[in-house]
């Protein structure tokens, strides 16, 4: 038995200590996740935290079919999006740079390079925000999670199948709106 099968088994016996240990295990993991799904730290925290205390709650319902962590980032995941759902603002990319402090950091040669590549993932980051919540979230497990269409399936409760076709939607629309991005900030030729 692995020593996080241990853990749980003494978390459903009572013992807040090793729910604790399981907390401490996959808080980080988790709120990186979450910060790329809310792009908010403070919502990742909230995420985080209530997707803890639910797992709490439910532990006597995880079935012990999928990893922990995959049970966990469902409830988490589901959580972020009915928030989402529910709050509908937006904030702007300027903001989300200022809270969560993610700067793209790459070793380029010209000075200019970097600044490109700045624009070009604010121009993604800017698309994915487009998309619906149901593309969006499989670009965000799949693209930035890099989880396997089998988690996928298992956290978005849905058939693989349906991760495929979903996915392959979700990156024609992102193509899509990036190309219309790309379009509306080329000059336009005037005679």
């Amino acid at each position: 038995m692995s020593e996080e099968a241990e853990l749980i088994d003494a978390a459903l016996e009572g013992d807040t200590e090793a729910f604790g240990r399981l907390v401490q295990t996959h808080q980080d993991r988790l709120f990186g996740a979450m910060l790329q799904v809310t792009r908010s730290a403070e919502e990742a925290e909230d995420v985080v935290q209530e997707a803890f205390v639910r797992a709490y709650v439910k532990l006597h319902t995880f079935q012990r079919n999928s990893r922990f962590f995959t049970w966990l980032y469902r409830i988490a995941f589901n959580s972020a999006l009915s928030r989402r759902r529910r709050k509908r603002a937006t904030i702007s990319l300027d903001q989300t740079r200022e809270v969560t402090g993610i700067e793209p950091i790459d070793v380029v040669d010209a000075p200019d390079e970097r600044m490109l590549q700045g624009e070009r993932v604010n121009m993604v980051r800017a698309a994915l925000d487009r998309l619906s919540d149901e593309h969006r979230a499989i670009m965000v497990l799949r693209e930035l999670e890099n989880h396997a269409y089998e988690d996928i399936a298992e956290i978005l409760e849905i058939s693989i199948g349906t991760v495929r076709s979903r996915l392959n939607r979700a990156r024609t629309q992102l193509r899509q709106t990036l190309e219309a991005m790309r379009q509306a900030e080329e000059p336009s030729e005037e005679p």
